[in-house]
């Protein structure tokens, strides 16, 4: 791709982007959202035409007009929301409108599931080509749209955030098939945040700021801290290093969870947060970290044990009842369980107050106006319009928008449920200022994060659940390392 220039309307979102793709490799793109990693590959997909500028494909140069001329050029790409059909097999799914035919000119399902079984064969992959989508999880979701486009004969597969939804052992299954792939002469685009997963299997990497592009280097002759000053525009410095900070004399107990069980999956679970506090609470996918913060947030309720608010003993009907006693939840997906998409951005962050917005009956608009510029500056919401649909923001700034919101109702306990999941650098830095801002002033946080960096950054505790279980309750001297951690969390470690 040479000199890519990329305008809607008077608003130029790619300056004069060069980018080289080459058989057989991983080629890492990196940036903020906003940064204009989505619309180059929606150019190079053919869902935006390009203003000018030139693609070339094997030394050819081609016009990709619409998906079609891409995937005619062998252009595949995998999105964070897959395509699929849930209610058809998965061989109906990747012969989708190039169904393989009989000779009588009847759809051949058993045709059909023969080579998709060849295809998983030659990728390594163990799926039944008759089972119907809707019965598979989430990775093997993936694992059909890559077999999908290999189908087409894609050479280069852009694979957009691929791990948001994996578990350990499905990313290295993933990374497996990347390496297959590769080795097979085809092109990898790996669009990620993640900058160890970049370091592990890209060749190259690009990213871009602002719609140029800042850096474009081999991976092993730039170190992590030139690539993030690269992403944000300046050094890190210490946003991901723990910071002591003043608790106060206020130590009450504000979280007291003794012997917690639920028909969701907690066994026996103990977990404290006290005032002015935050405690991460780590472990591997189906250990009860979601399932305990839906416990602790009235959506589910506990089977047996004890929960204590602010030393009194509760036991939640509902999820505004938890928000009553004080208790604000940040879900683990923003887009289906923490805004209401058609919605302004308005809209979302005052949703949880409008009794505060109330004037007799009505609610106050000018009160409304008022409070959401208070909020979109505080927090640093980058929107336009703040009465535009909140489905318009970046997904950093949708994130945001949940983070401000639900602090917005002052709770005693913030319980954060993967509150960076899917945001670049930048904002994540952003929310974990907010992290550490809210507890100095006095408030309980319970940050539950995969991401072990981000966790020490902020954690004063850390509790580790396996299997439904408090495992155990590392104090900061007791954590020595990341690696240490990770060790703790896979039981591995005495």
């Amino acid at each position: 791709m040479r000199r890519i220039v990329k305008s809607f309307g008077p608003v130029e979102v790619l300056k004069e982007v060069d980018l080289d793709i080459h058989a057989g490799e991983v080629h890492a793109l990196a940036g903020e959202n906003g940064a204009g990693k989505s619309t180059l590959m929606k150019v190079l997909q053919g869902v935006h035409p390009i203003t000018s500028g030139e693609i070339e494909v094997n030394g050819e140069p081609v016009k990709i007009r619409n998906p079609a001329d891409a995937e005619r050029v062998g252009i595949g790409m995998v999105f964070q929301e897959f395509s699929l059909v849930p209610s058809m097999t998965v061989a109906q799914n990747i012969f989708l409108n190039r169904e393989l035919r009989s000779k009588l000119g009847l759809i051949d399902d058993r045709a059909a599931e023969r080579e998709a079984a060849r295809i998983f064969a030659d990728l390594g992959v163990s799926i039944d080509p008759a089972a119907r989508v809707e019965t598979l999880g989430t990775a093997y979701w993936q694992l059909v749209e890559i077999a999908k486009a290999v189908a087409k004969n894609a050479t280069v597969l852009v694979m957009d955030e691929p791990t948001a939804s994996l578990a350990s052992h499905e990313v290295e299954r993933l990374f497996a098939l990347i390496e297959r792939l590769t080795a097979r002469g085809i092109a990898i685009v790996y669009i990620s945040h993640r900058m160890d997963e970049i370091r592990r299997v890209a060749q190259r990497i690009t990213v871009l700021r602002d719609g140029r592009v800042v850096l474009s280097d081999r991976v092993a002759d730039v170190e992590v801290a030139q690539i993030i000053e690269a992403i944000i525009g300046r050094r890190l410095a210490s946003d991901l290093v723990y910071r002591e900070r003043e608790r106060g004399v206020d130590d009450r107990v504000i979280l007291a969870a003794e012997h917690v069980a639920s028909d969701t999956g907690l066994v026996d679970v103990d977990v404290t947060v006290r005032a002015g506090e935050i405690v991460g609470l780590a472990g591997l996918m189906g250990s009860g970290r979601t399932e305990f913060a839906r416990v602790i947030a009235g959506i589910d309720r506990p089977s047996s044990g004890t929960i204590r608010i602010d030393g009194r003993t509760v036991s939640f009907r509902s999820a505004l009842a938890a928000q009553r006693a004080g208790i604000a939840l940040i879900p683990e997906d923003r887009r289906e369980q923490g805004l209401v998409l058609e919605h302004s951005v308005s809209a979302n962050l005052t949703l949880p107050v409008l009794d505060r917005l109330m004037a007799g009956i009505l609610v106050s608009t000018a009160r409304m106006r008022a409070m959401t510029q208070d909020l979109v500056e505080r927090f640093s919401v980058k929107t336009a319009d703040p009465y535009a649909p909140v489905n318009l923001l970046s997904g950093g700034n949708q994130q945001k928008v949940v983070v401000a919101k639900w602090i917005n109702t002052d709770p005693k306990l913030l319980v954060m449920d993967e509150p960076t999941a899917g945001v670049d650098i930048g904002t994540k830095t952003e929310i974990l200022d907010i992290v550490r801002d809210y507890a100095s002033q006095g408030n309980a946080v319970l940050f539950i994060s995969s991401e072990l960096p981000e966790l020490l950054a902020v954690a004063d505790r850390v509790v580790v659940l396996r299997d439904g279980r408090t495992d155990r309750e590392l104090t900061r001297s007791q954590i020595n390392s990341e690696e240490q951690l990770q060790l703790i969390i896979q039981g591995e470690a005495a």
